[in-house]
């Protein structure tokens, strides 16, 4: 694994010198020092997870066959740009959630002279995606299909962030507002589609295969992915900050988080009346008010009944799956966040 992750980064190092020396723009130093500096920032900081499985699924759908060095090329090329896809949301949406730390280091508009240049620079890094796979994917039988993955993801993924914005509208501080079938729609949107499907899908695409068979696979990635992001949120409250790495802050910021969203289904009126006076409230009094009415509606152990009848769901759909090549890729992607603590 740790083999696969320096080639990977190697693989940045080549694409990042591409982008600075791209024919298409004059640079001057300072403006190719600013893009370089930019890129190291936001791009190759994270945990790699959506990138490197590319490689991963790519490799199980050819079955065991040793893949040729152009073949782990390509497939790094395409996790890149998932990468890339993710710095350039994460850029945008540190500067709209007013966010203050991202990985443990200022935001990159927090950066002293960046500032809102960070909103050019989230679309440089979503041109940057275009330019390296017209570099390396022009030739190929499936490019259109590549270019075409990626807009119709990012479209999701955008129209999810909207979803996610106009329901916590700031000074629109309304409870009723939060449902589970809204919970699951920004989930399904804003997260799934780009961090789930997208490195199966581009590992489908390079194999060979059409995407229109592949509609059962979308379909249990995006459950897999809402499934991720249920316990993200249980992990917010529940988790130990030492072990995910961050403080949660979902109750103080009012997210629309599945934890809420359950309360708000099994409460009564009175722990309604608590919920609506607490929730979103900065203060830790306040905050632990709703931690406590959590307890008492014991959200932990409704959480680990819907985690094993999500997973037993889970199994049931890609058991079904005609290939065992796809079903070995569903299954690792399963086995990487099935009660994970992280």
């Amino acid at each position: 694994m740790a083999d696969l992750r320096s080639a990977f980064l190697n693989v940045y190092s080549q694409l990042k010198s591409e982008l600075l020396q791209d024919p298409s723009f004059e640079f001057t130093d300072e403006s190719r020092q600013w893009v370089d500096r930019m890129l190291e920032y936001n791009v190759p900081g994270g945990k790699l997870n959506r990138g490197l499985s590319v490689i991963d699924s790519y490799r199980l759908l050819k079955e065991g066959k040793e893949l040729t060095q152009d073949e782990i090329f390509l497939a790094s090329a395409l996790g890149w740009c998932i990468e890339w896809l993710q710095a350039y949301f994460l850029v945008l949406d540190d500067i709209m959630d007013n966010s203050h730390t991202r990985r443990g280091q200022p935001c990159w508009y927090r950066v002293p002279k960046v500032g809102l240049i960070a909103v050019n620079d989230g679309v440089l890094l979503r041109n940057h995606i275009g330019r390296i796979l017209k570099n390396h994917f022009r030739g190929k039988p499936y490019y259109v299909d590549l270019l075409d993955l990626f807009n119709e993801v990012e479209f999701q993924t955008a129209s999810g962030q909207m979803i996610d914005l106009i329901t916590t509208l700031e000074g629109e501080k309304d409870l009723s507002k939060y449902s589970l079938s809204k919970h699951r729609r920004i989930v399904q949107y804003k997260t799934a589609y780009y961090s789930f499907y997208l490195p199966v899908a581009c590992a489908l695409v390079m194999a060979g295969e059409n995407l229109d068979n592949h509609i059962d696979v979308k379909n249990v990635l995006v459950d897999m992915g809402i499934y991720f992001q249920v316990q993200d949120d249980y992990l917010d409250c529940f988790g130990n900050p030492e072990t995910i790495g961050k403080i949660g802050t979902d109750i103080e910021d009012f997210k629309c988080s599945w934890l809420v969203v359950k309360a708000l289904e099994i409460c009564n009126e009175e722990q309604k009346k608590v919920l609506h006076e607490n929730y979103g409230i900065p203060d830790p009094a306040n905050v632990a008010k709703v931690k406590a009415l959590y307890n008492e509606l014991n959200l932990k152990g409704v959480f680990e009944e819907y985690e094993s009848t999500s997973y037993e769901k889970l199994v049931t759909s890609i058991d079904a799956h005609p290939s065992k090549a796809v079903q070995a890729v569903l299954k690792s992607f399963l086995a990487k966040i099935y009660k994970r603590q992280k």
